[in-house]
């Protein structure tokens, strides 16, 4: 950002430098959101074969845990976080960054 602080004294060919270099890191970003959206539905979709098999094997796809869960969000309530694994270090949240 502080590239484009400064544009008045900037030549016409740094600024099409500027504009190229953003280009290059935009594509970049964009290649990195594909990837990742691309590994967010592959994960949904093994979710669902998941589920379809409990559901054709005739067990439940939902919980008393996983509507427990759904009743502490409607409620605003945050999230239980898992159970830590035994023997694990016990982590201290972080602070909120200042700003």
């Amino acid at each position: 950002m502080d590239d484009i602080v400064d544009l008045v004294s900037r030549s016409d060919d740094e600024l099409r430098k500027l504009i190229a270099e953003l280009e290059v890191e935009e594509r970049e970003i964009s290649r990195k959101r594909r990837i990742l959206q691309g590994k967010i539905d592959i994960l949904r979709a093994e979710l669902v074969m998941r589920l379809q098999r409990k559901h054709n094997r005739g067990e439940a796809v939902i919980d008393a845990e996983d509507v427990a869960g759904l009743s502490r969000i409607l409620a605003g309530e945050r999230p239980t976080p898992p159970p830590r694994p035994a023997g694990a270090p016990e982590q201290t949240p972080k602070a909120p960054p200042e700003g």
